[in-house]
């Protein structure tokens, strides 16, 4: 039978303790690292973006293709959320004007809602979900498959032919899809009005732009370039650095989703600021 030495299980004790907090401090270093380094590479895609932006050999074919399928195959999407947008909007707010007997302000208060906040953000939530998951999967499935290698081999550049005409297409098409889902969110406020009302077409239409000033409109448009920036560098960047694994196109996809909703609610509240100082 051993004999029990309190010295010996102290000092054990004591250089399990010190593993433990190295092992620790190790991981906590790993993690910084990479925190650091995807930083890094998130400057570099976007300083290499930029500079291919402005290169002469601009590949114009592909940005139309993209245009095309950023813009026309999103119609139908944008068409059924600004209709239901306007819809409800008018319903759920009809009631508290008549108690308040303000009633006639409906057309107007829809319009500057849709126009200032809610088109812009809910437009750039949903081309989030639907483009920058596609770009972030069809990147990332080109990344498996290794065609972006293959593009670099042929000495092609994917930067120029893959994300900047994607990247631009997004910061053109997602405004233009706002404006047409601000101006279906208000045919379907008028709508909405005639559900237990009856207003004319044109009478509504008068009195909701009587109330919507230049200064409504511009930051509204302003800031739904940036949204499509945001939204086409995150799905470029999530999908063009997706890992080798075929789980790494769906992590690309969602991580793109995910991250460019988050930033444009954040851009959003940037805009939302800069607006308010500005017009002070």
């Amino acid at each position: 039978m051993k004999k029990f030495d309190p010295i010996l299980s102290v000092k054990k004790a004591a250089s399990n303790q010190s593993i433990r907090l190295g092992e620790k401090t190790f991981q906590k270093k790993e993690k910084a690292d990479g925190f650091f380094t995807e930083v890094a590479n998130v400057f570099l895609f976007i300083s290499q973006t930029i500079k291919e932006l402005f290169s002469r050999n601009f590949e114009f074919k592909e940005f139309l293709n993209q245009c095309f399928q950023i813009g026309n195959k999103s119609v139908s999407l944008i068409s059924i959320t600004g209709l239901i947008m306007g819809l409800v909007l008018t319903i759920q707010s009809r009631p508290a004007l008549i108690d308040f007997g303000a009633v006639t302000m409906l057309p107007g208060m829809v319009a500057v809602s849709i126009i200032r906040e809610m088109g812009p953000v809910i437009t750039a939530l949903i081309c989030a979900g639907k483009i920058g998951s596609g770009m972030g999967a069809e990147l990332g499935s080109m990344k498996v498959t290794e065609q972006i290698d293959a593009m670099e081999v042929s000495a092609t550049n994917p930067i120029r032919f893959l994300v900047v005409t994607r990247v631009l297409a997004a910061t053109i098409m997602i405004p233009l899809l706002v404006l047409y889902a601000d101006a279906i969110g208000i045919m379907g406020s008028w709508m909405g009005a005639n559900i237990k009302g009856d207003v004319s077409f044109i009478l509504f239409f008068s009195q909701a732009f009587s109330h919507v000033d230049f200064a409504d409109f511009l930051p509204a448009v302003v800031k739904t370039f940036f949204f499509g920036a945001v939204i086409g560098f995150v799905g470029c960047y999530k999908g063009y650095h997706a890992g080798r694994g075929t789980e790494s196109v769906g992590k690309a996809a969602n991580s793109a989703v995910v991250l460019s909703s988050l930033l444009v609610i954040v851009v959003d509240m940037i805009a939302v600021q800069v607006t308010d100082m500005i017009q002070q």
